[in-house]
């Protein structure tokens, strides 16, 4: 209770720009949560959809590849989908890999979006932070200029300690921020990572098994 009553004090202190900072952090740790779900639930649908797809495509049976991707939502299934469309009218190796480059082109920006916002929301905030602070000041010295000579340096130091507090807020809200912006980016480059070994995979067994047709 008393520490409640220590942050509810602290953030009242800070004035009129600690309910924009707030904003900014309630705004971005909604996107935060949202992305990370997203990209966990992506991850396994594409692991999932792997694991089925690849003895199918091992085994030379791109029909029944063909018709697993296109009952799957899966990212995977969608980069797949699209290689195994091209090969089925084409033998050409570079023909495919061009479709399936196509197809990740759509497919990152889809990973990425709205993940920037995160890191932006913690920019926001120190300024905010340093922009309330600074108000804070000016106010702070024009109290000042007019108050009793005997009380100036306290009442400076009690309203430099009031507007220091935006500050304090603004890198509070700020690192958690940064912080969970790095692990999203992390999480997002290797589902990126897994889609290309994932076609470079699939590439591999088409223009293998394309070879042996050819010799055979």
């Amino acid at each position: 209770m008393e520490t409640m009553y220590t942050i509810v004090k602290f953030f009242v202190a800070g004035g009129a720009f600690m309910y924009p900072i707030l904003l900014v952090f309630a705004v971005a740790t909604a996107i935060a949560i949202e992305r990370y779900i997203t990209l966990t639930q992506v991850r396994r649908r594409n692991e999932a959809s792997w694991s089925k797809l690849q003895p199918a495509l091992t085994g030379g049976e791109f029909d029944k590849a063909r018709e697993m991707t296109a009952k799957d939502a899966s990212t995977v299934s969608k980069l797949l989908g699209t290689g195994l469309a091209r090969q089925g009218a084409v033998r050409r190796r570079e023909d495919i890999e061009i479709a399936m480059e196509e197809s990740m082109m759509e497919i990152i920006p889809q990973l990425e979006k709205r993940t920037a916002y995160v890191a932006l929301g913690a920019n926001v905030a120190t300024l905010l932070g340093l922009l309330g602070t600074i108000v804070g000041l000016i106010q702070a010295f024009t109290a000042v200029a007019n108050a009793n000579p005997a009380e100036k340096a306290d009442l400076l130091s009690a309203s430099i300690s009031v507007a220091m507090n935006t500050t304090a807020f603004g890198l509070i809200v700020a690192i958690p921020l940064l912080v969970t912006h790095s692990v999203l980016t992390a999480k997002t480059g290797e589902i990126v990572d897994s889609l290309e070994m994932v076609s470079v995979k699939a590439l591999n067994v088409i223009s293998s098994l394309a070879k042996r047709q050819v010799q055979a």
